[in-house]
């Protein structure tokens, strides 16, 4: 499956690919009085994640520099972040994003719900594991010593592995549906203990359920009986076990509309889906909005920013 979630990515590996050639035209892209960011972005967009990480390792060997380095002192805003992002094994940039929403001025739930809401149960073991390796900590304990309530609780349920999906769970779901419906809605606590540690496929058979038994959608009674944080983890989640590319394409719509760019949410989005479910991203964005991505982005954003944005997004859906 992890091959047939490659293909629905818009960046894929160049075929006749030379990391020494590479390296050096980036390497003359930046000589010199002024940059060519046109030729950095266009050769950087143009190759998988993995072939980038080659082109850093021949750059070194070549020049004795560090491309990032490099490429840090000659961009500048939101276009050096984006190709700095481009630039990091994903793996790598999953665990600095969480340390620094940890770790930087408050804590950016925003991020922590982003991540343990998408990613894969592989991928969170991976995480957690390259955290300790990285920063010789706990993700687990980082998370609880910044967060609290159920938010926190819910947050440290998504860090476990995943049980295997057990018909017995179903039946202790429906128990606390019950409960919780008595009252009309259900109680905070009930939510966690239900949407933390499950398959995507257990949740999408609770959904059902849940609709049949209240008579209308989850969703509905977690806006109605949550907030905060909570709520928008919870929300998450939900989105995430119903259709992940859905729940980026929302992601990415509300980071554009109205007044103003989220473009931090708009990089790591299009970052981090650009191998794995872009197209399908597309796919739901013009479905759900009365307009492409593609057009969206070219709207809201400038610059060799928007050309490479543009890049990743990978066509018009208009």
């Amino acid at each position: 499956s992890s091959m047939l979630q490659a293909n629905r990515g818009t960046v894929k590996a160049s075929l006749n690919f030379n990391a020494t050639t590479d390296a050096e035209a980036l390497y003359k892209a930046m000589k010199g009085l002024g940059t060519d960011e046109a030729a950095i972005l266009q050769l950087l967009v143009a190759r998988s994640n993995v072939q980038r990480q080659q082109i850093k390792a021949a750059y070194k060997t070549l020049f004795g520099k560090d491309l990032v380095d490099d490429l840090k002192s000659e961009l500048t805003g939101k276009f050096e972040t984006l190709i700095v992002s481009l630039m990091t094994p994903p793996l790598a940039y999953d665990v600095a994003l969480l340390r620094n929403a940890i770790k930087g001025a408050g804590t950016n739930e925003k991020v922590l719900v982003e991540v343990l809401a998408s990613r894969t149960p592989q991928q969170v073991k991976d995480i957690v594991t390259a955290y300790r390796q990285e920063y010789d900590a706990v993700l687990e304990e980082d998370i609880a010593g910044d967060t609290s309530g159920h938010f926190k609780r819910l947050l440290v349920i998504l860090l476990q592995p995943l049980c295997e999906n057990n018909p017995s769970l179903v039946v202790r779901d429906f128990a606390l549906f019950k409960a919780g419906e008595q009252k009309f809605g259900t109680d905070e606590q009930s939510f966690v203990t239900i949407l933390g540690n499950r398959s995507a496929e257990h949740l999408r058979k609770v959904f059902d359920a849940y609709m049949k038994l209240a008579g209308f959608e989850m969703e509905e009674s977690i806006k109605r009986e949550t907030s905060g944080s909570l709520k928008d983890l919870l929300l998450a989640v939900v989105k995430c076990a119903r259709s992940v590319p859905a729940y980026f394409a929302e992601t990415v719509y509300y980071a554009m509309k109205g007044a103003g760019t989220d473009d931090d949410t708009l990089i790591r989005v299009m970052v981090s889906r650009s191998e794995v479910d872009m197209l399908d991203i597309r796919t739901e964005f013009r479905r759900m909005f009365a307009c492409s991505m593609f057009s969206m982005i070219k709207g809201d954003t400038g610059g060799d920013y928007r050309k490479t944005l543009l890049l990743l997004c990978g066509g018009d859906d208009a």
